[in-house]
């Protein structure tokens, strides 16, 4: 079987993150890993043109993923019908759901399970009912981001959104995982990134949940700013490296993570008490989760300890370009990169 490559292209807001992933049928391996800060939006194209020219990549085969308030998640119940009676009925069905015109977006679902008693906890749903995934995104977005893909002279596979793809990190992380330690457990993935922060609760590697909130790394540094007086590019240095003002930095956004944690306690809340389960492990990446003393803020707050994970950590390294210590720190960083670069196992 021949290896397949494929690369996982983190677009945020603030850096873009490649990452490519080698598979065939004895092994998986990443083969390159980059990262570089987008000034500005304007900038954006000429930093994707860098990485690409820059690195040596083994193929132009990318997998990218859309987010915000133009892509639409819901996780909507409906009778029990074969795959092809789904994709027939779904349109009819979504219209009820989304906020835009069916005509205007792209529309894809998947069944995630059928009504009946399960083991620990109840599914929510009647015998004859099923679960159904339902995502939609405004076609100008997918159109605009083949379009500065294409212009690269890249071929995008996928358009995935953010919050599966942080859920695929993390099942290809359990997997390699020879002991792995959240089998048949409920827990909760939160991303913090630089202008929003995701979440995707999993019962046993299936996505239940999905939210996008809009806080995050960029509201902590706003609020240092206007705490201490000084620029945002001094405070977003502060923010990573607080020193003698650490204290200060904790007060400045002790207000902001007070205001997050509500929004995530609520959606734990829902999310318990639809499916009567509770949430076991909750796991932390992203670009804002080394910020010193965040962990013990959110601890506090959400009486749950959140554990920061590596999704590189079971993935083996075949490159000499690549330090491992260096991918060991940035890995939270690149949770949704590597979760989209995963999709090379089911090429």
């Amino acid at each position: 079987m021949a290896t397949r490559h494929l690369i996982g292209l983190d677009i945020g807001s603030k850096y873009v993150r490649a990452v490519e992933i080698a598979c065939n049928k004895k092994a998986i391996a990443i083969c390159n890993v980059r990262q570089e800060e987008v000034p500005d939006q304007n900038s954006l194209r000429d930093v994707l043109s860098n990485i690409f020219s820059t690195t040596k990549f083994k193929t132009k085969r990318v997998v990218t993923a859309v987010s915000g308030r133009s892509v639409i998640v819901r996780y909507i119940t409906m009778p029990i019908m074969s795959v092809d009676e789904l994709n027939n009925a779904i349109k009819m069905e979504a219209s009820k759901y989304i906020p835009f015109e069916i005509q205007d977006v792209v529309l894809d679902c998947q069944k995630l399970q059928q009504g009946g008693s399960v083991e620990g906890g109840s599914t929510g749903l009647s015998e004859n009912e099923m679960r159904v995934l339902l995502v939609a995104v405004k076609k100008n977005v997918i159109e605009e981001h083949i379009a500065l893909l294409e212009a690269l002279g890249l071929t995008p596979d996928i358009i995935d959104v953010d919050a599966f793809a942080l859920g695929n990190a993390f099942e290809l992380r359990s997997m390699m995982n020879t002991t792995p330690e959240s089998q048949n457990k409920v827990i909760a993935l939160v991303d913090i990134g630089a202008s929003k922060t995701n979440i995707n609760i999993l019962d046993n590697t299936t996505s239940q949940f999905t939210r996008e909130i809009y806080m995050a790394g960029n509201d902590f540094t706003d609020a240092i700013s206007k705490k201490l007086g000084i620029d945002l590019a001094q405070a977003e240095a502060i923010k990573k490296d607080p020193g003698s003002k650490a204290e200060e930095v904790k007060e400045a956004i002790s207000g902001i993570i007070d205001d997050l944690c509500h929004e995530i306690r609520l959606s734990f809340d829902y999310f318990e008490n639809q499916f009567d389960k509770p949430i076991e492990q909750l796991y932390f990446s992203g670009g804002a989760v080394y910020m010193a003393g965040l962990q013990d803020l959110f601890e506090r707050a959400l009486e749950k300890k959140p554990l920061i994970w590596n999704p590189t950590e079971f993935i083996p390294v075949e490159s000499e370009d690549i330090n491992p210590e260096e991918l060991k720190h940035h890995a939270p960083q690149l949770a949704i990169a590597v979760g989209l670069a995963a999709r090379v196992r089911k090429d």
